[in-house]
């Protein structure tokens, strides 16, 4: 009895002293239960690999418990979701985009189910302005197939979307690298088409080509810009920034103030800047004249769009749509057209004079005009065409396109949207007496 009453006392001595401490352990429990990486694949969302390397458990858990700390802080910040490429960055990518609020959220070595794991405390928490992700490189080496990959990224796009179904969201394209590395150019094609598939068509979803932008002829990273032909140096962070500068400016995230450029004398503005005043829609075979825009920043359609001096042709939700938009004035006399143009990687576009077309492109990539060494990719360039005659001289950036255009006798001006976005600004055009 004696005994059974010692134990009796010890039990319910051990018992009280558990639930009272209790509260104190849940709290520092429950934290570390939502940060560290999950011990088995039971239960988890999505396919294909999680991995669980020692090191790699490790910097999960030291990345997410000091983001943690940071929920408040990085709210309505623009989110970079990665791995190793986004995390290489560094916090403020380096500071690449000035003015900007930004949370680095990449983790090396993770793979697209591991973000899509992560994605409510690590992005949905911050509740973004906007989100730019890059993920799928890790999975190939994991041996996961480009399905699956496409498979994750359709369930984060659509968690983002639940979450806010106005707040934009910039895919780049998976990086080229290397079969030594186990993600062989195939393979990375394979992912990047079942990517731009799954988000054919989503307005809310800008794609970027920055697998073009980086592929050599075969494919792969370039050793200049990928020494170890997987993550970037700081000539591929630079390019990779460029790229996505002008999405950024057409989501008003950059580039937020008016243009103030002064025009010559003489000159007629074709773009006022503020609005699509004086252009339209025409009749593509005829140019017969259609629906106009005078006083609208956006075209019907919302393929050219008037903002801070620039008219966007922004990128098509589909991938690829041919839109056109014209000059309600024609122009019969000699005259000098100048314009500024700036195109995202492997974007097509054109300027119509009169009506034959001049490929406006990123050239490097997109062509025809690939050997120009003037040219400055995602970036501004200027385009001349003096005409006299009926024939164009066009330059860009003072280098020959053209010496002999022909044209008809009279026509508008025109801008033709294709793939990726393009933007103009400081369009103008003299008459010759």
């Amino acid at each position: 009895m004696n005994r059974t009453s010692r134990f009796g006392r010890t039990l319910l001595l051990s018992l009280s002293l558990t639930c009272a401490s209790f509260p104190a352990a849940y709290a520092q429990d429950k934290p570390a239960t939502k940060i560290e990486l999950p011990a088995t694949d039971d239960g988890l969302p999505g396919e294909g690999p999680i991995r669980r390397y020692d090191w790699f458990k490790n910097l999960w858990t030291q990345k997410r418990t000091a983001w943690a700390k940071r929920v408040q802080e990085d709210q309505k910040a623009l989110v970079f979701l990665g791995d190793s490429i986004t995390q290489g960055w560094g916090d403020n990518l380096g500071n690449s985009f000035p003015g900007v609020k930004v949370a680095n959220r990449g983790i090396s070595g993770d793979t697209t189910r591991g973000m899509l794991i992560r994605l409510k405390d690590d992005v949905l928490s911050l509740n973004p302005t906007g989100v730019v992700m890059l993920m799928g490189t890790n999975d190939l080496e994991e041996q996961a197939t480009p399905e699956q990959i496409a498979g994750n990224l359709k369930r984060i796009v659509a968690e983002l979307k639940s979450h806010n179904d106005k707040m934009p969201i910039v895919l780049c394209l998976v990086f080229p690298s290397s079969e030594t590395k186990k993600r062989p150019a195939d393979k990375i094609k394979a992912i990047n088409t079942l990517y731009a598939a799954a988000v054919k068509g989503d307005p809310q979803v800008t794609v970027i080509d920055t697998y073009a932008l980086f592929a050599d002829d075969k494919g792969d990273a370039k050793k200049e810009e990928f020494p170890d032909l997987l993550h970037p140096n700081a000539a591929g962070y630079a390019k990779w920034a460029a790229s996505l500068r002008p999405i950024l400016a057409t989501l008003d995230f950059l580039e937020t103030t008016d243009d103030d450029f002064e025009y010559e004398p003489g000159a007629i503005r074709l773009f006022n800047g503020k609005d699509l005043t004086g252009w339209g829609f025409r009749e593509p075979k005829t140019l017969a004249a259609g629906e106009t825009f005078d006083g609208k920043t956006a075209s019907s359609d919302g393929r050219y769009v008037a903002k801070h001096g620039r008219l966007i042709v922004t990128t098509p939700p589909e991938g690829r749509r041919i839109q056109q938009l014209w000059t309600k004035q024609e122009f019969p006399k000699d005259f000098t057209l100048k314009l500024e143009f700036r195109a995202t990687p492997n974007a097509d576009s054109g300027v119509f004079i009169r009506k034959p077309q001049l490929q406006c492109r990123d050239y490097p990539l997109a062509g025809p005009y690939k050997m120009l060494t003037k040219y400055r990719p995602q970036d501004w360039n200027e385009l001349v065409v003096v005409v006299k005659d009926k024939t164009a001289h066009c330059t860009c950036n003072g280098e020959v396109l053209e010496a002999a255009y022909a044209l008809p006798e009279t026509g508008p001006i025109g801008l033709e949207g294709d793939r990726g976005q393009m933007e103009y600004r400081r369009i103008r055009l003299v008459e010759t007496p």
